[in-house]
């Protein structure tokens, strides 16, 4: 390939990419979305702009290869068994249960043949990880009942897909006539894999605790790249799967002390790649097959989300103990194709166990189920909260005795607050706007929550405000939080306000309205981090919290003094400038002052 056309194929993809994915992601509809989308306009279906799709998509596959390093890095052993019963339980029923289904509908249905359909109906069962961690971690549903769902099922399709691509080899004829028989093909993979097993046992930690000590990031991260890559050209000359080894390389370093700066190194190059990999998929969707039969392709589409479907959604049920509604949001997030599914096709094609022609119609299906996936997802979004909208109370019933604190908002600042409460014996009642925060806290055993808006003078008043003595004002939005405060000023004056202030134009807007000393929720703990700095760098304890008390009392007589003239910019600008030639001054004075106030440190 001329150096030209590297550099004109480069700048192609860079375009593409700058220009689509963020576009895509304006929408949250995912990067991986988008990069499939730029492929498909830039290849040679659509625009032409690079022709050379066999030689990109080459290339791409050693994204494949890192991510499957990364995955294995992941794959603890002591991981894998906190895990065992949703990975290994829900997962190996998913990917039996969906990959029986469609191996049914490709053998009976298309008449494909019992090798061919054994693959795709395994290729189809698979769902995107990339895209199902991308949109839990959008939604930060990562951690909620059915996010942990999908997550253990992700991870039990990652972990089958290794064989899988091992196997494929061995499924196709050229690979029997290859290795002579399935037995010796197989016995040769088993053996590579014991070779990789044993020697990076023994190999791998001494090697990088030789490169650690050379102290140079290049070869360290030359060093990572060499142990994914070597592993996966000694599988291929075995005649399995370059992934395969990258995987087995990743496991054995999963619980090395050498696993997070490995990680960090292999990253930037996994993204890229894994971007590129997308793109070359893209490239490869043949929009021609969606207009020459676009009610087969639509059929398709619908039928493959329709049988993992109707499979998903029991098995969130039974298996998982979800609710209805989080077994419906686990089914819309699984039911589409994954990108190991293009992976299997690709090496189904190179094995003869597919034509072409079905190879590009099973990747322009996968492709649109995996562009569905986010807008169902969305969809089922705003369902749900069209549903449950009106049927959600402004507040609910509150069962206390008497509280003499009430606290505005259970983020971090309210917990803290609480748990001094509590063990103090003092009764309080927590009010929060986010039931899904009402129910993590009530989890661990919070009894003294309640979900409604503290704004609200009727949850106030069934809060007993009207007999508290306190109300910490610790809501994280300012806006709210001065919502509320308006509201007790106005309908319970005589409640003591004791206030959380995110910044100093929030901490202005709380004394307008008579909340003396609102607390700057950064201030007190730079303050510390500033003292700690001061010792770090030798001086002496007692000094070091003498010059940071003296700043304190210097700022907060600043916040006192500019408050009076918060909405002039000017003079904030002006009165901020004089404050700190008026403080190196305080601090100038003082080391004058201390050899004749400390006339004994001369000694």
């Amino acid at each position: 390939m001329q150096s030209g056309h590297v550099l004109q194929t480069a700048v192609v993809f860079l375009l593409a990419t700058v220009l689509v994915v963020p576009l895509v992601r304006r929408f949250r509809l995912g990067a991986v979305l988008g990069f499939l989308l730029a492929g498909v306009a830039i290849g040679p279906h659509v625009l032409g702009l690079v022709k050379d799709a066999a030689r990109v998509a080459q290339i791409s596959e050693l994204g494949v290869v890192l991510m499957l390093f990364v995955i294995g890095l992941e794959l603890s052993p002591s991981r894998l068994w906190v895990m065992r019963r949703s990975v290994f339980g829900a997962g190996l029923i998913q990917v039996l249960g969906c990959g029986t289904a469609l191996l049914a509908v490709a053998h009976f249905g298309f008449g494909m043949s019992l090798r061919a359909s054994v693959l795709v109906g395994a290729a189809l069962a698979l769902s995107s990880t990339a895209f199902g961690l991308q949109v839990l971690a959008e939604r930060k549903e990562a951690g909620s009942a059915y996010g942990r769902q999908a997550f253990a099922i992700l991870l039990f399709q990652d972990l089958a897909a290794i064989p899988l691509i091992a196997a494929v080899p061995l499924l196709g004829s050229a690979g029997m006539v290859a290795h002579g028989s399935i037995g010796s093909g197989a016995l040769r993979v088993v053996g590579s894999i014991v070779l990789v097993v044993v020697g990076g046992r023994y190999l791998l930690r001494p090697l990088f605790r030789i490169v650690a000590r050379t102290g140079i990031q290049e070869v360290s991260t030359a060093t990572a790249l060499l142990v994914v890559m070597g592993t996966a050209w000694v599988m291929e000359l075995a005649g399995a799967s370059a992934t395969l080894g990258a995987f087995l390389a990743g496991v054995l370093l999963a619980d090395s002390e050498y696993r997070h700066e490995l990680e960090s190194h292999i990253e930037p190059f996994k993204g890229l790649l894994l971007g590129l990999f997308f793109i070359s998929v893209g490239m490869s969707v043949d929009l021609g097959l969606l207009y020459a039969s676009p009610w087969l392709v639509v059929a398709l589409v619908t039928g493959l989300l329709l049988v993992k479907g109707v499979l998903l959604w029991p098995l969130g049920r039974w298996i998982g103990r979800l609710d209805a509604g989080d077994a419906l949001r686990m089914t819309v997030l699984l039911a589409s194709g994954g990108e190991f599914a293009f992976v299997l096709l690709n090496l189904a094609l190179g094995e003869q166990l597919l034509s072409a022609h079905q190879r590009n119609l099973l990747v322009l299906v996968i492709s649109l189920s995996m562009a569905l996936m986010p807008l169902l997802v969305t969809v089922l979004a705003r369902l749900s909260r069209a549903r449950s909208a009106p049927a959600a109370p402004a507040y609910e019933a509150i069962t206390a005795d008497a509280p003499r604190v009430i606290v505005a908002g259970f983020g971090r600042v309210g917990q803290i607050v609480a748990r001094v409460l509590r063990a103090q014996h003092i009764p309080f009642v927590a009010l929060e706007p986010s039931v899904e925060q009402v129910e993590l806290v009530r989890r661990f055993g919070g009894t003294s929550i309640f979900f409604g808006d503290p704004a609200r003078a009727d949850l106030l008043r069934a809060a007993q405000a009207d007999k508290a003595e306190v109300l910490v004002l610790a809501t994280e939005d300012p806006q709210a939080s001065l919502r509320t405060a308006r509201v007790v000023r106005r309908h319970f004056p005589h409640l003591k306000i004791v206030a959380r202030a995110r910044n100093r134009q929030h901490a202005y807007r709380l004394l307008d309205l008579g909340i003396d000393d609102p607390v700057r929720e950064t201030f007190h703990s730079s303050l510390v981090l500033t003292r700690q700095a001061l010792t770090g760098l030798g001086t002496d304890e007692a000094e070091a919290q003498r010059l940071v008390q003296r700043f304190q009392a210097h700022d907060e007589a600043l916040l006192r003094q500019q408050y009076l003239v918060y909405d002039d910019e000017t003079a904030l600008i002006q009165t901020t400038r004089e404050a700190l030639g008026d403080l190196e001054k305080l601090f100038e004075a003082d080391h004058a002052d201390a050899p004749r106030s400390h006339p004994a440190s001369r000694a």
